[in-house]
């Protein structure tokens, strides 16, 4: 009974002094909605920029070559420099720490592609296995090109889903052949790209063995996909360094001539973005938190002057025997209750207005923009500790007034 006592009293002072009380609770309000807009809007941005490196994997070295802008050993600027099926194998036998690797090759030209009488024209990418790893690549039926394809220069091939309901309809695709200028390909597998793309979905991957011979004429590779097995940024540039150098001296360009030979590091690449919205996650807080403090500074400030009204109320409950602890848990607990409730309803506007916003504000670069748990959590113990600081220096100075002197107060 007294605990309600207490609470019908503290609310009866706030209904005394409803002006006051909802221009306080409204700072509050509003640091704690900006805080929620702010952090699910850097959620949003970190979701489209993660989006962006879904479609592979994070820890992958892309290589692929130049043309040289220095003279070297003899040799004139300006030559181009393609890669081999031997270097392939020198990161196979020579580089530590290789996780998954794969050349590419496209073949360009005409790609016109046939099943009976349904035609189309798709990019054909020809591979080593592990291509479907780094790639993310869901095989939805059959299977993805393996090692044997390779060594036995099968003509088979991995189709997309897009180019599965152009050729075959309703058919079943798996152990059908199409014909890939005028050579038969049996179907083995139908994938999906993980990240949903149209453009991938109307791709053909083929064995690289098999497009180098029967496609191309030429042992030839575009591009090589290296995964770090480490995942670490060191053992990225570690093999990035040896990987230049050992490609400098087969193809016989400067080592210091970033123009022959082009490598993106994903895993360095990666760091970077998380260390940004690490920076950018930080600086939220600081923003939110610095607006959640004017708002305390409010509440302070309104509960010194309540503090002040009430010097003669105080005076005379001490008299009649009232602890300096309950002194100092009225005051505390009327500015709990208000921080608390201004700072609930700011939690639930700034939540409501993400949830109604997010679907219409999607891009390639902003995607779900919202406030997860641990948000929700925080911004709670903000909540919290905010109130507590609150009414914590009204409150010892309530505790500290004398009831003598409270009594001559008019």
């Amino acid at each position: 009974m007294f605990i309600l006592d207490r609470w019908i009293e503290i609310i009866s002072v706030i209904r005394r002094n409803k002006l006051r009380t909802f221009l306080t609770g409204f700072s509050v309000t509003w640091g704690i909605f900006m805080l929620i807009i702010l952090l699910g809007s850097g959620h949003g941005l970190e979701n489209g920029v993660h989006d962006q490196f879904k479609s592979s994997a994070v820890n992958t070295l892309w290589v692929w070559g130049g043309e040289t802008s220095k003279a070297y050993k003899g040799y004139k600027p300006g030559r181009n420099i393609s890669f081999k099926n031997e270097d392939y194998d020198d990161i196979v036998n020579h580089i530590d720490g290789v996780e998954y690797l794969s050349g590419r090759m496209h073949v360009w030209g005409d790609n016109t592609v046939t099943y009976k009488r349904e035609y189309g024209d798709y990019e054909l990418r020809s591979i080593h296995p592990d291509y479907g790893i780094i790639e993310k690549i869901v095989v939805k039926q059959g299977r993805f090109i393996n090692e044997i394809d390779l060594q036995k220069n099968r003509k088979v091939a991995v189709i997309g889903i897009g180019v599965k309901e152009v050729l075959f309809k309703q058919e079943e695709a798996i152990g059908e052949h199409i014909s890939i200028r005028g050579i038969p390909f049996k179907v083995v597998g139908v994938f999906m790209d993980d990240d949903g793309r149209q453009d991938n979905q109307r791709a053909i991957y083929l064995p690289l063995t098999t497009a180098q011979k029967a496609l191309v004429g030429r042992d030839i590779i575009n591009t090589l996909a290296v995964t770090v097995g480490s995942k670490e940024v060191d053992d990225s540039k570690r093999m990035e360094t040896e990987i230049r150098k050992n490609f400098a001296e087969r193809h016989v360009f400067d080592v210091e001539d970033l123009n022959a030979m082009f490598i993106w590091n994903g895993v360095e690449e990666f760091k970077q973005f998380q260390d940004l919205f690490a920076a950018i996650r930080m600086f939220i807080w600081v923003i939110g938190i610095g607006t959640i403090v004017a708002g305390i500074v409010g509440v302070s400030n309104i509960m010194m002057i309540s503090v002040k009204e009430r010097t003669r109320e105080i005076g005379i409950r001490k008299s009649l025997g009232a602890t300096p602890w309950s002194i100092i848990n009225m005051v505390m607990q009327e500015a709990i209750l208000i921080t608390g409730v201004a700072g609930y309803m700011g939690l639930l506007l700034g939540i409501g207005l993400l949830e109604l916003i997010s679907p219409h504000i999607q891009s390639e670069f902003f995607r779900n923009p919202e406030a997860n748990l641990g948000v929700s959590i925080s911004a709670v113990i903000v909540l919290i500790i905010a109130g507590t600081l609150a009414g914590y220096v009204p409150a010892r100075r309530a505790a500290a007034i004398k009831p003598v002197e409270a009594l001559k107060e008019e």
